[in-house]
């Protein structure tokens, strides 16, 4: 298996997996992931023997892209690091461009577990959903500490301006329909966070949670330390409140 260069992009891959008769494109950003980047791809396809799934190396420093190459993993290189958004986005264009019916974003760092994927699936079938959001808090409750306070704040947000209940705002595992992906590819002012999802939801978009279990990051370190955790927290609920009226 030959891995994409970024202009290839537009390239329709002539084998496409179906799942459920479904395509189902699984997008992993990755930015200096060479900890855990082998251990999710591996998972990935032991669970999901026949999944596509396209990995997005955001002009990582470290091994990741050499990984990707001596493993013979599907990605694409992006020449500098452009952020979640831009690495994100990429998967999305790529996911229009190949015509799949349902993209899933999808943590490199080994926190996401794959055998929820199928469910995710499910839900979005048969409950018509634009998004489906593999959520922690569906069946649980939230721990207390500050991160899930913010998560709290949020989920208040959107209910306050949406009229829709999101259990789990902050859960970077997310399923997208078609007409989901189409908007992401072509809309730059769309990201993966809170703040899109209930831009999203105000315009008609249909939201629903499966329960999913999470791990803690399998190497490496986040990005969100505490303060910003805070900070995003906060970005996240002004845009919600006031920027998202504008747009």
């Amino acid at each position: 298996m030959q891995p994409l260069g970024y202009s290839l992009l537009g390239i329709a891959y002539e084998r496409l997996v179906v799942l459920n008769d479904k395509r189902l494109l699984v997008i992993i950003p990755a930015y200096n992931e060479e900890e855990s980047i082998e251990s999710t791809v591996d998972e990935l396809m032991a669970t999901l023997p026949d999944i596509e799934y396209l990995v997005v190396n955001d002009g990582s420093k470290d091994g990741t892209e050499r990984i990707c190459l001596q493993r013979g993993y599907r990605h694409v290189s992006l020449p500098v690091n452009s952020g979640l958004t831009v690495g994100f986005q990429t998967g999305m264009k790529y996911a229009l461009r190949n015509g799949y019916d349902y993209a899933i974003q999808f943590d490199a760092d080994g926190q996401h577990c794959p055998e929820f994927i199928p469910q995710m699936l499910e839900c979005a079938e048969s409950e018509n959903a634009d998004i489906v959001i593999g959520s922690r808090f569906v069946e649980k409750c939230k721990e207390v500490s500050a991160r899930m306070i913010g998560s709290r704040l949020i989920t208040v947000m959107i209910k306050l301006t949406t009229g829709v209940r999101v259990a789990d705002p902050t859960s970077g595992m997310r399923l997208f329909s078609k007409e989901m992906i189409k908007r992401f590819a072509q809309d730059d002012s769309l990201n993966p966070e809170p703040e899109s999802i209930s831009l999203l939801i105000k315009k008609g978009a249909r939201v629903s949670e499966v329960q999913v279990e999470m791990r803690e990051r399998q190497a490496g370190e986040s990005y969100l330390n505490l303060s910003k955790s805070i900070s995003y927290m906060l970005r996240a609920c002004v845009s919600i409140l006031f920027v998202q009226w504008f747009r």
